[in-house]
């Protein structure tokens, strides 16, 4: 499992100054059915808009 987890979405409530995630878990699904064939095909489900 990954120990690190880095994001440069810097607007999400889960954002850590270095580009860190701190969400304790990840949730990606591919947004082409079951199958991804690269990363522009999924999206960050654990993503939550900063207030």
């Amino acid at each position: 499992m990954a120990q690190d987890v880095l994001c440069e979405v810097n607007n999400c409530q889960f954002w850590s100054s270095g580009n860190h995630c701190k969400a304790e878990s990840i949730y990606v699904v591919s947004n082409k059915g079951k199958h991804a064939s690269n990363s522009e095909e999924t999206d960050c489900k654990t993503f939550v808009p900063e207030v």
